[in-house]
């Protein structure tokens, strides 16, 4: 394994031996983990792409099935065996879940994550996350979540054999709560948001001497999800879309799909990076007001689409960072028009999504309606299965 961790505040450089043996998530010289704050020295896992562009051509690669990402071993933090390899074949993703779409004569894609092992886009970090545990001889795990990375590590450690304790916000939606709990997980509702249930899980962990997959925290939850990004890589042919809409709530789905596209770009397989749209609620608008304003005041998330729900985003700094890199922008949508929206994609598209997808529906259109996207090729990023937040549904 060929690898380093580099700290994304203070640019320190460590042996990934040195991080992975001593349980280090955060930078072992300026990392803080603050309740209601962003983390500080969030770890970012890089490579020798010198030397794997030379092993792995840019043709080669595209001849790849999308969905198996141990198909590219190079750009894995893991030690690949037959027994990583068996292991592996319980977590394979769909291979074909780019769509093409046209509503009202203007054709899209989609990135549809709604039909993974758990029915989210939370899926890719926590198979990696999952992987890492074992390798380390570890064989339970905790996390804080809205839902979604709950559920998804619940299911993937059903699927592994490993032990799940999750943390959630009293207030998650009732059918994220029964799908956690049908995995056998060790499920505490704490009495307070998603923001306390992280610094609840990251407490009990070390007490514990649980693994942590609290998003951001630990760095490979970032690199799980930059699959998604040499999925459409090898899904368009290396036809990358111009515009990406990204849901956004602590910020890590964003920061993984730059890290994808940012490694095609330093292995000179592709020209530049698409534009990064980072999409919010209204009632939960962080990344939006860092942007506008280059100052961090914590505010309480209440908007419905829960899992872009994040009052502090642990990965605020790195999401960013992500969007101003792509030239891309932050925008901020109504809990009304993500209903609406819902609604509207559902039927139009037959995509069964949640609200937080949703939000990148309502902002494309407001793009749109703003003439922003001419000549452009778009896609959206569909994170989650609208059965895990049927009461949206009804609204």
């Amino acid at each position: 394994m060929n690898y380093t961790y580099k700290c994304k505040n203070c640019k320190s450089e460590f042996d990934s031996n040195f991080i992975e043996n001593n349980f280090h998530y955060l930078c072992p010289k300026c990392g803080k983990a603050e309740k209601n704050l962003p983390l500080i020295g969030v770890l970012q896992i890089d490579y020798d792409y010198v030397s794997i562009s030379k092993s792995i051509l840019r043709h080669d690669f595209l001849n790849l099935e999308a969905g198996k990402p141990w198909l590219y071993p190079q750009l894995w933090p893991i030690n690949y065996s037959e027994f990583t390899k068996t292991i592996l074949e319980k977590l394979t993703l769909p291979a074909n879940n780019l769509l093409t779409q046209t509503i009202n004569g203007i054709t899209f894609s989609i990135m549809d994550e709604t039909r993974n092992p758990t029915l989210s886009y939370k899926d890719r970090a926590s198979s990696l996350v999952a992987l890492k545990a074992i390798e380390l001889g570890i064989n339970e795990i905790a996390a804080a979540s809205t839902g979604n990375a709950g559920s998804s590590l619940a299911g993937i450690c059903a699927r592994l054999s490993l032990k799940s304790h999750i943390y959630v916000p009293k207030n998650i939606p009732n059918a994220k709560r029964i799908q956690i709990e049908a995995y056998g997980a060790n499920i505490v509702v704490v009495d307070g948001d998603y923001d306390f249930a992280f610094d609840k899980c990251l407490e009990d962990s070390k007490t514990n001497n649980w693994y942590n997959r609290n998003t951001a925290y630990n760095p490979l939850t970032i690199e799980g999800k930059k699959s998604a990004a040499y999925d459409i890589f090898i899904q368009t042919n290396g036809k990358i879309p111009d515009v990406i809409f990204v849901p956004v709530g602590d910020g890590v789905i964003i920061s993984g799909i730059y890290k994808g596209f940012s490694e095609l770009l330093k292995l000179g397989w592709i020209e530049k990076l698409p534009q990064l749209i980072g999409v919010q609620s209204e009632k939960s608008d962080a990344v939006v007001r860092y942007i506008n304003n280059n100052e961090f005041v914590y505010k309480p998330a209440t908007t419905i689409a829960d899992s872009i729900s994040a009052g502090a985003p642990r990965n605020l700094y790195f999401a960013v960072n992500a969007i101003k890199e792509s030239f891309g922008e932050a925008i901020s949508v109504s809990d009304k028009n993500i209903l609406q929206s819902q609604k509207e994609f559902i039927v139009e598209t037959g995509v069964l999504c949640e609200p937080s997808s949703a939000a990148t529906y309502a902002a494309y259109k407001i793009f749109l309606d703003e003439n922003r996207l001419q000549n452009k090729t778009v896609l959206l990023l569909i994170t989650g299965n609208g059965l895990k937040d049927v009461e949206s549904l009804k609204i």
